[in-house]
């Protein structure tokens, strides 16, 4: 039998018409097709402005950037994420630190950045920068931590990676109603996919202008940018250290393809999470629990095991379902127990809710071109083992 994936990504015949007529053009690199996509983006989620980038991970650096994020500042994430959402701030030479998640989202938990925010300003030691990650496209408590953060003075970064197609109050992620800056990955494993890439959202204009030259090396031809107002047709200006982080229009026409059919994307994914929730409900693991503040796009199917209830540890399940050819995984391991991270200080027991949701976490296969038919084979296969 073939293996299941945990994800894969949807490419239909409009699709490669689109990349095929792309390079047929005049343009293969910064082109028309990315602004294209951009706006689209921008206004499908709702913010004013859209920058593409070749990777979320690059999105999240220019995020940082633009904040002015540097050695001295400190950005706080949650541990249950993947490391590009800590990562990013280390590139800036700042600081990293967490706040635990919420044992029903898996998310940032506003309670526990509540807590932590008293404890940091007594200590003279408030983040410059706090990064909620929308993990498997359940939106966080973005109302909570917009009032903290008028209260403490941080800028906000949501790392929508998983989410675009998700709502929060009836509004779509990436709208940044809540946020500075919002980042979005068009990894193949994503809602859609651009084969590969990111992009930044926001509705500030400041921001918007740095990121667009912080992206191309920190270069630029505006002349409301420019030291030095010349008119030479050949001339520009590096103003900042930027980096070469540009998406190709190739990887555009890609994307805004995906776009065109995201809703029905969702859609489907939502149609899976619920048979799931219905074939799974008697067995002894927690469905994902869904937020009545949000709709989620669900990038991902996540289950726990009640450990408690299965004559078999966590290892155990998950390698069955792999030799079965389920090709679960897991998402994440604490980002704070990676050694790099240890070696800044991080200890296990840190952040307790991110290692409990470690030892008994699966992501169960997820994806639109999921049949029923597979779909009962994994639930079919999972209750085999569970026994």
């Amino acid at each position: 039998m073939k293996p299941i994936p945990y994800a894969r990504q949807h490419i239909d015949d409009e699709d490669i018409r689109a990349v095929v007529e792309t390079l047929r053009s005049d343009w293969l690199t910064q082109g028309p097709a990315i602004e294209r996509f951009e706006r689209a983006v921008a206004d499908y989620c709702g913010a004013r402005y859209a920058v593409a980038v070749n990777s979320g991970t690059s999105a999240l650096h220019i995020a940082c950037s633009a904040l002015g994020l540097k050695p001295g500042g400190v950005l706080w994430t949650s541990p249950n994420t993947f490391v590009a959402s800590a990562n990013c701030a280390l590139y800036c030479g700042a600081d990293v630190d967490f706040v635990d998640i919420d044992a029903r989202t898996y998310n940032l938990s506003a309670d526990k950045l509540e807590s932590k925010l008293a404890t940091a300003k007594a200590e003279g030691r408030l983040p410059q920068i706090v990064a909620p990650v929308h993990l498997a496209g359940q939106p966080c408590e973005m109302d909570r931590i917009k009032s903290l953060a008028g209260r403490y003075d941080f800028a906000i970064i949501e790392d929508a990676s998983h989410a675009i197609g998700s709502r929060y109050k009836g509004l779509r992620i990436g709208n940044c109603k809540w946020s500075d800056l919002a980042v979005l990955s068009f990894h193949p494993v994503k809602i859609i996919t651009a084969g590969e890439g990111g992009m930044v959202l926001t509705n500030r204009e400041d921001l918007y202008r740095k990121l667009v030259v912080l992206r191309t090396h920190g270069i630029t031809r505006d002349p409301q940018l420019l030291q030095e107002q010349r008119n030479d047709p050949w001339y520009y200006e590096q103003i900042e250290l930027g980096y070469n982080y540009r998406m190709t229009d190739i990887h555009a026409a890609l994307g805004a393809s995906q776009l065109k059919r995201i809703e029905r994307f969702v859609e489907r994914r939502n149609e899976l999470a619920r048979r799931y929730d219905t074939l799974l409900r008697e067995l002894p693991i927690t469905l994902p629990w869904q937020d009545p503040n949000g709709n989620s796009s669900f990038h991902l199917y996540i289950i726990r095991l009640n450990l408690d209830r299965i004559a078999k540890t966590h290892r155990q399940v998950f390698a069955e379902l792999r030799a079965a050819g389920i090709q679960v995984n897991l998402h994440y391991m604490p980002v704070h127990l990676q050694p790099w991270y240890r070696k800044l200080g991080f200890q296990p027991g840190d952040f307790p809710e991110a290692e409990r949701y470690y030892r008994d976490a699966i992501t169960l296969p997820l994806y639109y071109g999921l049949s029923d038919e597979d779909q009962d084979r994994v639930v079919t296969t999972l209750s085999r083992i569970l026994g």
